[in-house]
């Protein structure tokens, strides 16, 4: 698919689009985390563009291993207001929740996007998703962020995802929703062994399948910390190398903390493609 509806804009896949996070919660496994602090989200979303982002994606509740929950209000208090002045900066806004209530909420105040880590399997989110035109990002995860990562097991982790996903996009289907809307992320990390997001991320191809968009996130894992012995704050080279890897086997979007890095590497590889 080369294309993706993305709230108010289409969003042409013909070229691999990066999507910037920026972490709206204090609890980030990766140490950005800038505390709902309405000054520090704006400046790190300007920078974010200013190296070449194509989207931003906004979080207010932690999903790493071991994360606590925040109750909605906490997420809403923190979302909202970044949500409201960045839809005047005509730039997609993905917002990273699972919560029903946030989903609507965002989607009122002008959200592009919802990117559910539970593939909208609470009860209440495919409604809360059905009507409009937001972009649905349907993603893996095997439990729940405090879980997770407690012995992840699978009889071949590929098909398995890819079964989830399948099923997940025909709930969505199911009710109406257009798979012009929709883009798949096989959950690196979320549920998964360092080898599970190495055999993910060498048969991503296989996703393709679907005939649906992928999107890739492995910006500064466990993984990439596991494979090169690199603390959380020194794994931009792994980041950006995984990130290619993942487009060179068709993610269409890959989200990154380390825009401008990534974005010369995406430059160097399209000049020799």
């Amino acid at each position: 698919m080369s294309s993706l509806v993305c709230g108010r804009f289409a969003l042409d896949l013909a070229t691999p689009k990066i999507m910037a996070i920026v972490n709206l919660t204090s609890d980030s496994f990766s140490g950005d985390g800038l505390d709902a602090d309405l000054g520090a989200v704006l400046a790190r979303a300007e920078k974010a563009l200013k190296e070449g982002a194509d989207l931003l994606d906004l979080g207010a509740e932690s999903t790493r291993p071991g994360a606590e929950p925040v109750s909605e209000q906490q997420e809403l208090d923190a979302l909202l207001p970044v949500v409201e002045e960045l839809v005047s900066w005509n730039v997609p806004i993905s917002v990273d929740t699972l919560k029903p209530g946030v989903m609507r909420a965002v989607l009122r105040a002008g959200a592009d996007m919802i990117n559910d880590v539970n593939g909208f399997r609470a009860e209440g989110a495919v409604e809360a998703v059905r009507g409009g035109d937001a972009a649905l990002c349907v993603m893996h995860m095997l439990g729940e962020p405090r879980t997770m990562q407690r012995s992840p097991v699978y009889g071949d982790v590929v098909s398995e995802v890819a079964s989830f996903l399948d099923e997940r996009v025909a709930v969505l289907e199911a009710v109406g929703v257009s798979r012009s809307r929709i883009v798949l992320d096989p959950g690196f990390g979320f549920g998964k062994s360092v080898e599970h997001n190495c055999t993910l991320l060498r048969e991503l191809m296989r996703f393709s399948d679907s005939g649906l968009p992928l999107l890739a996130g492995l910006s500064r894992k466990s993984v990439l910390g596991a494979i090169t012995g690199q603390p959380v704050d020194q794994r931009v080279h792994a980041s950006v190398t995984a990130a290619l890897i993942a487009i060179q086997r068709g993610a269409a979007i890959v989200r990154v903390h380390d825009v401008g890095p990534t974005r010369d590497a995406l430059n160097v590889w399209r000049a020799v493609s």
